[in-house]
This record gives structure tokens, sequence and C-alpha cells, in this order.
């Protein structure tokens, strides 16, 4: 699977703090491969947590991620729908609008 670009920002701390990154990917990695979830699930479940953690950051990246390996709009839309009844309708809301920015662009 292809990469979604990284945003500026997170560009510059990879080249500014390489060995941090680094060993930021290879968390990333050995987290995503430890269990039996396939990539999709995984990815999923990724917007998930980012909606709940109510991080637009999390949520930008979660979504690029997820729409990179092919997960249609609608799914990625109903994973936070369904953090309504967790995290209430105002934060799932802010989720949509930080999912949106990303799943807009074509």
């Amino acid at each position: 699977m292809k990469r979604p670009p990284l945003p500026k920002t997170v560009e510059s701390f990879s080249t500014t703090f390489a060995t941090v990154w680094q060993a930021f990917q290879k968390l990333g990695e050995e987290c995503h491969g430890a269990g039996p979830l396939d990539d999709r699930v995984r990815r999923l479940v990724k917007v998930g947590i980012a909606a709940a953690a109510q991080s637009e950051g999390a949520v930008h990246s979660a979504v690029r991620h997820a729409k990179a390996a092919g997960i249609p709009a609608e799914e990625i839309r109903h994973v936070i729908l369904l953090t309504i009844t967790t995290i209430g309708f105002p934060r799932a809301m802010a989720a949509i609008s930080w999912a949106e920015d990303i799943l807009k662009r074509r």
C-alpha cells in the first residue's frame, strides 16, 4: 500500500528528528502486526480511536491512511457515526468535520 504524503509539519519533524521519527514508525509497524486484525479492520479501528481521542491530526491521519487503503468514505463515516453514543454528538460531529477535510480531497 502506498503511504499518503505527510503533512508539512510532520515532514519537517521527520527530518529534524529522524531517529525519533524512525522509532515511532517502527512502533506503529510493530503494533499493526502484533495481532490478528487485517489492515482494513485496523484502519477503521484507528479512525474510531482518533475520533474518540478528539484529535484533529489523528483523524486526518487515520482517514488519509484508510482512504489510501481503499476503504470507502461511507465506511469511514459509519465508524465515526458509531462513536456518537460513546463520545457524544458534538464530538462526533467535530470528528466528521475533520474526516471530511480529507474525504473531500481528490
